[in-house]
C-alpha cells in the first residue's frame, strides 16, 4: 500500500499558470501531481545535456529509417 503525504510549496502566480496551461489541468493540485509525476517519469531528467542527448536520439532515428 502506497504512503502518501501532503506538501506545500511556493511559486509566483505566473509559474503557476503556465504551469497549468503546459500540463493542460485547470486546479493546482492536478497541474502540480503531473508536472512532478512527469519529472520522475522523463528519461533526461538526469541528464547534464538533455538538448544533446534528445537531438542525439533524433539524428539516430533519422540515420535508421535512412
Amino acid at each position: 500500500m502506497a504512503k502518501i503525504m501532503h506538501v506545500q510549496t511556493v511559486l509566483v502566480v505566473e509559474d503557476l499558470e503556465a504551469l497549468k496551461v503546459k500540463t493542460g489541468e485547470s486546479s493546482t493540485k492536478d497541474a502540480l501531481a503531473k508536472a512532478v509525476h512527469h519529472f520522475l517519469d522523463c528519461e533526461y531528467t538526469h541528464v547534464e545535456d538533455m538538448w544533446a542527448k534528445k537531438l542525439e536520439k533524433v539524428v539516430n532515428r533519422k540515420k535508421e529509417t535512412s
